[in-house]
């Protein structure tokens, strides 16, 4: 079957884009409002785009035409936020952090999570996170109802269990979750991940 774009809604091209491009990365994004709100919520359009900056992009939708998600609101006007990542043990409360709660809920209390204070920026880490990344934005490109956000890597907080012998994280050390389509994830761990070299010249 062919499927032509221009003769689909925006919702059905998501539906069809998310359950081709997998698995996704989850960026669970902490913010802090203006007037001190914790926030936090997951996005699976996320992705590592430069290392020279050091530069991560997440895109962020609106709550309804015109009128921006917290998390984009956040960001928008204090030009910081945090990257955590999302293991197994933490699913449910991410799940529970998707819910598009008043913009005067923090997340962190309803998920049971617990904030930690961050090195740089004001928005918390997630302390259950085994990985953090302290951002600050870099631009933001409105498309349409999207807004592309890039954020520059400011820190990178790691626990050193799932470090490796030369100080990089060792993936088949956690169980990281990735976004499919619909409601279905997967599990990144040991058992379903394997090596592959670059063929020399």
């Amino acid at each position: 079957m062919d499927f032509d774009t221009n003769e689909l809604s925006p919702k059905q091209i998501y539906k069809l884009m998310t359950s081709i491009i997998v698995p996704r990365p989850i960026a669970w994004i902490s913010t802090i409002s203006k007037d001190g709100i914790y926030n936090l919520a997951p996005f699976s359009y996320f992705a590592g785009v430069s290392s020279d900056p050091p530069l991560l992009m997440v895109s962020v939708g609106s709550k309804e035409k015109g009128i921006k998600k917290d998390t984009w609101q956040n960001i928008h006007e204090t030009d910081q936020f945090v990257v955590n990542m999302v293991t197994k043990e933490l699913l449910d409360k991410m799940n529970i952090s998707s819910v598009a709660f008043d913009r005067e809920i923090n997340e962190f209390e309803k998920a049971g999570l617990t904030p930690k204070k961050a090195d740089i920026v004001k928005a918390p880490l997630v302390a259950e996170s085994p990985v953090n990344i302290e951002c600050e934005k870099f631009q933001i490109l409105e498309i349409g109802n999207m807004g592309i956000i890039f954020g520059k890597v400011l820190k990178i907080h790691v626990k050193n269990e799932i470090l490796n012998e030369k100080g990089y994280v060792d993936t088949t050390k956690l169980e990281i979750v990735g976004r499919l389509g619909g409601a279905n994830y997967c599990i990144i761990s040991k058992e379903n991940t394997f090596e592959v070299r670059r063929p020399d010249l």
